[in-house]
């Protein structure tokens, strides 16, 4: 199926103007749809090794971390009788550690929430653009990693973390052209930067004090990048920081005027208006490991959240293959 430039997205009239509305034959699937049973057989060809790498970090892994209301689930285990256990999560925020957000997760300022889905329709008891749909029937096709940070620190130059530098798209295709890597319809994009292990890394009271900063290492805000990722058909931008782009929004943000609730952050071009989930805080470091000593970039990704039906995010219950 073809689809428009960003470029032709953003002369579609009215709120149509610079979204994907519409387009996809799964009205509540979004940019996942770039992903055809053609591609994910091709994806076979990326395991060569049969080496398997979970993405996600444990659920209390961010105990404290960047988010000031989400706190670490408590994991409570009880019995019945003497021969059996049970246990439940008490306190379990969707987005607390390793996630997807979905198409509720963002609505945008100016326009609404995705597809033009009514207000009303997003709460609890709906199913509207929930995280079900993605459950249902799974995101799986090539993963593609690029790997900020070891492109970065081969140079002689660390990314920032501490000050929560912004990773500019120039950065971004810089790097995927040293690893000599090019992209296709419907891959998952992976940025490594670092900033998950950097953190975890931290003494507790080190990790209160970038929570306060409000600063975190993520890509820069532009609308160059927000075409980027939509002409090259991306199904899902992932990466291993805390909201996949930079906190807070560069002063020139081009978003501020369209997304003053989000102080000019892109989430609301990328989830609201065209579809594009996003996974954060990801477990990259150990895949981007192996894939620098083996000089090969991809890997067959399958990302499974769970199935809660109107859900606005979920654990990413993401796995690769190489």
């Amino acid at each position: 199926m073809s689809y428009p430039t960003y470029a032709r997205l953003l002369q579609r009239e009215g709120k149509l103007a610079g979204t994907s509305w519409e387009l996809f034959p799964d009205k509540d699937r979004g940019t996942p749809s770039f992903i055809t049973p053609e591609a994910v057989l091709e994806a076979k060809s990326c395991i060569r090794t049969g080496t398997v790498f979970g993405l996600d970090y444990p659920a209390d892994a961010f105990d404290p971390g960047m988010s000031l209301k989400r706190g670490a689930p408590r994991h409570i285990i009880y019995s019945a009788h003497p021969a059996h256990r049970d246990d439940y999560l008490d306190g379990y925020y969707l987005q607390g550690s390793t996630q997807i957000d979905g198409l509720r997760h963002r609505r945008a300022d100016d326009v609404g929430f995705y597809n033009g889905t009514p207000d009303v329709l997003v709460c609890e008891g709906t199913a509207e653009l929930g995280i079900q749909e993605w459950a249902e029937k799974p995101i799986v096709g090539r993963g593609v990693l690029v790997d900020l940070d070891g492109y970065r620190s081969a140079h002689g130059d660390a990314i920032d973390h501490a000050a929560g530098e912004p990773l500019g798209l120039d950065l971004i295709r810089t790097a995927i052209e040293a690893q000599s890597v090019t992209l296709r319809p419907g891959d998952i994009l992976m940025l490594h930067t670092g900033w998950c292990e950097w953190f975890l890394g931290l003494p507790a009271g080190q990790k209160q004090e970038v929570r306060a900063s409000r600063k975190a290492t993520g890509v820069e805000q532009s609308e160059e990048f927000v075409a980027w990722a939509w002409d090259n058909q991306l199904s899902v931008l992932a990466a291993d920081n805390f909201a996949f782009e930079c906190l807070p929004a560069v002063p020139d943000s081009p978003f501020r005027e369209s997304a003053p609730n989000d102080d000019g952050m892109m989430h609301q071009q990328l989830l609201a208006k065209l579809g594009m989930p996003l996974g954060e805080l990801w477990k990259l470091g150990p895949l981007a490991r192996h894939l620098r000593a083996t000089g090969l970039w991809e890997a067959f990704v399958s990302i499974k959240p769970l199935n809660i039906v109107g859900g606005t995010g979920s654990p990413a219950n993401a796995t690769a293959l190489t």
